[in-house]
């Protein structure tokens, strides 16, 4: 197989850092959000060039309402201008938005630019661009596990037809958005090393790269060579 071949379907990221970021640089925390912002535009440009299919990106968990209202609604503020700025260039290289996670329950103006997203990208066939927001793996599954539960109550399915697949079905990443493949790859900035409560069905078994850079200052071009990174692995699935 040629390089080319070897480059991951599905790439995941955990953009971390920006709160660090803006302490580093002596800036509010709102300004290390932006700072993020325009890096995760620059990785879905390089994303495109370099084919990968989906790129899937954690802006906002369930749990980070723990946060200010300061904080959160500047990072909703700085999703309506992302939309706002960057769409028509989405839309233009064929770009497919998806969401990741209970939308409905983010301010409105941000709900709305969301719902103009979906709608002027649904019909485009290039790379696939999932934002999880309000999301949490957990919550993920329960949601699933409740939506099959429902299934078997009206007698739609027996016991013995709750398989993998139908579980993966009914998750944000199933039938509702077009079944996006597991991860091959999840990458994490500023130096952690752990999950959070991402995509934890989906990244059974997805290669795990870590990076001290904190996210506004994760370049495309080491995006990039994590990505060849991963291309030189073995990956058996539990066998030899």
């Amino acid at each position: 197989m040629t390089e080319k071949e070897l480059l991951p379907c599905h790439v995941a990221v955990i953009m971390d850092g920006n709160g660090r970021w803006a302490q580093k640089n002596k800036v509010s925390r709102l300004a290390g959000h932006n700072a993020g912002m325009l890096a995760m535009k620059e990785i879905i440009k390089r994303a495109d060039v370099l084919g990968i299919k989906y790129l899937t990106v954690y802006a906002f968990s369930t749990e980070n309402w723990k946060r200010s209202k300061e904080e959160v609604g500047g990072i909703f503020g700085l999703l309506v201008k992302y939309v706002a700025s960057e769409l028509e260039e989405l839309d233009r290289n064929n770009v497919k938005v998806r969401i990741l996670g209970d939308y409905t329950k983010i301010p409105k103006t941000a709900a709305a630019s969301i719902e103009k997203a979906l709608k002027t990208t649904q019909d485009n066939d290039g790379l696939q661009f999932s934002i999880a927001l309000n999301y949490g793996s957990r919550q993920e599954i329960v949601r699933a596990v409740k939506k099959i539960c429902q299934k078997a109550e009206a007698g739609e399915i027996s016991e013995d037809e709750i398989t993998e697949e139908l579980v993966a079905g009914a998750l944000y990443t199933g039938e509702e958005n077009g079944n996006i493949p597991d991860p091959d790859l999840v990458i994490r900035t500023s130096g952690e090393e752990r999950i959070s409560n991402f995509l934890l069905w989906q990244c059974a078994y997805s290669e795990l790269a870590f990076t001290d850079s904190l996210w506004p200052d994760f370049t495309p071009d080491e995006f990039e060579e994590m990505i060849w990174q991963y291309t030189k692995r073995n990956r058996r699935f539990g066998g030899r």
